[in-house]
């Protein structure tokens, strides 16, 4: 008998622990976190901004950093080198601030913001137009919408459209409520593959040559993060410069009034190119 009570009290012994193991209350996974902060960066073999050249055919490196709340409010900063040749005299940078709201509902989504695109020390001339003094700058506001791999964004300049009065006839009125319209579609192969299209349609106010409509068709490939893209940009800006056209764009903006020397070498910034770039999100 007094073995077996032995016995007993070991058995006990040794199955206690595990039973308050498994008794014991799991330990709480911790909160998501209702921020975000990314970064983003890349190399492009030329920045087209709304199809129109920024760097004057020189590649472009750039990049970002963007915040965001659950509540769908957001604020980001992107920088990218531009060239004096695309219209930016003594400006090497451009460096854009925006800030929104956006919310998603299954496949809709809405998306309302603004954004200031400012060029420290530059000073804006193209053809037949001066900038104010100071910085070129721009700021727009905002509105677009969402379904599935589609997006259409509507842009309403709040000020001079890049700093520029207008030209021709118009010399000298304001070239605010100057707009854009971006129709995009992104679309996922699977495997690291995607597809992407775009078409939009600049509308300038009181610049002559100045309204166009841009394109673009491009593929992608995730490569472990890293994402190769190679994309075919064009437009039916009017740049010709045997013409003198307003997308005409030179190397040398001598002209305190903002006529172009087109005995310098000068380019068609609105012409067809194709882009290669890589690019990282963090």
């Amino acid at each position: 008998m007094k073995k077996l009570l032995i016995a007993s009290l070991l058995a006990s012994a040794v199955a206690a622990p595990a039973y308050a193991q498994t008794a014991a209350p799991a330990a709480e996974a911790a909160p998501a976190s209702p921020h975000t902060l990314t970064a983003n960066v890349g190399l492009f073999s030329s920045y087209r901004f709304r199809g129109i050249d920024q760097t004057y055919g020189k590649p472009a490196l750039q990049g970002g950093i963007d915040y965001s709340h659950e509540s769908g409010l957001y604020a980001g900063n992107w920088n990218s080198n531009v060239n004096s040749g695309a219209g930016f005299p003594d400006g090497n940078l451009e460096m854009d601030f925006y800030g929104g709201w956006k919310k998603s509902w299954g496949d809709w989504g809405l998306d309302l913001g603004g954004i200031v695109y400012y060029y420290p020390g530059s000073e804006g001339r193209v053809l037949g137009t001066k900038a104010d003094s100071g910085a070129v700058t721009n700021k727009e506001l905002y509105v677009g919408g969402s379904w599935k791999f589609v997006s259409l964004k509507y842009y309403h300049s709040m000020d001079d459209y890049f700093s520029l009065r207008g030209n021709g006839s118009n010399n000298g009125k304001s070239t605010k409520g100057t707009h854009y319209l971006d129709l995009s579609a992104n679309y996922d192969l699977g495997e690291g593959w995607g597809i992407n299209g775009h078409v939009g349609r600049l509308s300038t106010k009181n610049i002559s040559n100045g309204s166009y409509t841009d394109w673009k068709l491009g593929v992608t490939k995730d490569f472990s993060g890293w994402v190769v893209g190679l994309s075919y940009v064009g437009t039916n800006a009017e740049g010709s410069c045997s013409k003198a056209e307003f997308y005409c764009f030179t190397n040398s903006n001598s002209d305190e009034n903002g006529t172009l020397d087109l005995g310098s070498k000068s380019k068609d910034a609105g012409r067809s190119i194709a882009i290669l770039s890589v690019t990282r999100s963090f």
